[in-house]
């Protein structure tokens, strides 16, 4: 791994003010972090499907098995004409499992913040399935956003694969969970796929592999960050590190610093202490009837389960039953 060529900061009109805002409140804060929605640049969004394919990675595998073999039955669920709604849509990798199984589909809304890989993405998919009728919405699904004006009266459900519900606090999941039912509306369904509690080492193998790529994951964010917020991280000054901890029932994953050393953002200084970490990511696992409460909490009736033999994965269709508006 070499350290990150020179390059000019940007000016102020080529930076995303809301990134650096984040980024540097994050590096204020007592534990350093950054937030996990900021890996998902091209490079970032590339290094994910890659880590998808690890054999230590079990989840994707894991989830699509399950896709491939209750799709019948999951789309037999969904609403005649529906819109469906895939936050954080990212690859079509699993929304090509369900395609088969819904015939009656009215419309694919994929919604992702990477813009250009949603294209793309989009652009394959209806090469693959030029009957699809796909409308895809460039934004952050963690906030308000409009869907298509022509499909305001459509019926609607969502697709949430891949766990990474997971990714936030459970007060923020079930926070997301409502805004979800907000964007559907009431009687709405949504697919969700969520991580279960298993043992410690096949967790801790699948957030740290062998080949290093979700290290290189990890390291692509502080990447990310010297091109579009004119820092100056030394890739090299940095390591992976992941693991789970058991009494808060979620993986970790940190950057640590391997030596003391200043880093500056768009100019502005951070100390790193030798051994210090930037948290940058949290993955929560849940027990099936874990999860079906956190979804109550935010106004989702549970439906229905789907989980492997060996209990890895879940997917659950919800129905929502009440709308929160706040």
């Amino acid at each position: 791994m070499t350290a990150p060529l020179p390059h000019l900061a940007p000016t102020p009109a080529r930076i995303d003010r809301s990134f650096l805002q984040d980024v540097i409140a994050g590096l204020r804060a007592p534990q350093k972090s950054l937030s996990a929605k900021y890996f998902y640049d091209r490079r970032g969004s590339e290094l994910f499907e890659a880590i998808t394919r690890l054999p230590e990675y079990y989840p994707t595998r894991t989830e699509l098995a399950i896709l491939d073999r209750y799709g019948p039955e999951i789309g037999a669920g969904l609403p005649p004409g529906a819109a469906l709604v895939e936050f954080g849509s990212g690859s079509t990798t699993k929304v090509r499992r369900l395609l088969p199984h819904l015939a009656d589909l009215g419309a694919y809304v994929p919604v992702d913040v990477s813009a250009e890989f949603l294209r793309s993405e989009a652009e394959e998919l209806g090469r693959d399935f030029p009957r699809l009728r796909i409308e895809p919405v460039a934004a952050d699904f963690t906030k308000p956003f409009d869907l298509p004006d022509d499909l305001k009266d459509a019926p609607k459900a969502g697709f949430f694969p891949g766990s990474t519900l997971g990714n936030f606090e459970p007060e923020m999941a079930a926070g997301l969970l409502a805004s979800f039912a907000r964007t559907l509306g009431a009687g709405a369904t949504l697919i969700v796929g969520i991580d279960l509690v298993k043992d410690k080492a096949v967790l801790d193998a699948a957030y740290d592999d062998a080949a290093g790529v979700t290290a290189a994951f990890n390291l692509n964010l502080l990447t990310r960050i010297n091109r579009e917020l004119g820092a100056d991280f030394d890739l090299d000054g940095f390591a992976h590190q992941a693991f789970f901890e058991e009494n808060l029932g979620r993986i970790e994953m940190h950057l640590v610093s391997r030596r003391s050393q200043l880093v500056t953002v768009a100019g502005i200084p951070f100390h790193f202490a030798s051994g210090e970490t930037i948290h940058t990511e949290n993955s929560y696992k849940y027990t099936v009837p874990g999860f079906r409460a956190l979804a109550r909490t935010a106004g989702w009736e549970h439906a229905r389960v789907w989980t492997d033999p060996d209990g890895l994965f879940s997917v659950h269709a919800l129905t929502a039953s009440t709308i929160r508006r706040h």
